[in-house]
């Protein structure tokens, strides 16, 4: 006859729950962080290192003229909206009334920064959904892109009339960012003229 198998201590079977009950209570922590950010206006706020510093220099052709060169030194003296967009960009068409309707208030300069399109499909979309833009630079090839911090379409951005960049969207501009973020940095922009 054999001994009977020594019983295992409960312990390790203690210590295993605990740690799993640890683990699901910091993962329900993170969870609730997360569903509570997500009520934030500004969530899909990517933080640029450009804001309060100059634009960077570009020398780019523009969409309509192809051989007139646009650099900073002809956009400054006013304020002025830049919008980055594609025709191959969804989200530009759901942005695109609302920047027309913003555009035609005659607010601010509206340019158009066209991202790494072929200038004819850029020339057809705007034929086709409407030009708000008073000027549109091309950047066939997303370099000067970079310098800018654009990480892709839509993204539009305030400048100030000192070459200054004072604010920032990544996404779909609609009528509350206009009204919540984009004006409020307008109207401080021109208070400080």
């Amino acid at each position: 006859m054999s001994a009977p198998p020594p019983k295992k201590s409960h312990g390790a079977l203690v210590f295993a729950m605990v740690v799993v009950g640890l683990f699901f209570i910091g993962l329900m922590g993170l969870l609730f962080y997360g569903v509570k950010q997500s009520g934030r206006g500004d969530r899909d706020a990517l933080p640029s290192p450009l804001i309060g510093k100059p634009a960077p220099a570009f020398d780019l052709p523009s969409l309509h003229e192809p051989d007139k060169r646009i650099t900073p030194a002809d956009l400054a003296g006013q304020p002025y909206v830049m919008n980055v967009w594609g025709s191959w960009c969804p989200e530009c068409r759901v942005e695109h009334p609302v920047l027309t309707k913003f555009a035609l208030t005659k607010r601010v300069r509206f340019i158009g920064y066209n991202l790494k399109d072929e200038r004819e499909d850029a020339l057809r979309w705007l034929e086709q959904f409407g030009n708000p833009y008073m000027l549109v630079i091309a950047d066939m090839e997303g370099r000067t892109a970079i310098d800018w911090g654009i990480y892709g379409a839509p993204e539009t951005f305030l400048v100030d009339g000192k070459g200054i960049i004072r604010w920032k969207h990544v996404g779909a501009i609609d009528d509350a960012i206009i009204a919540n973020q984009l004006i409020p940095a307008l109207e401080k922009v021109e208070a400080e003229r």
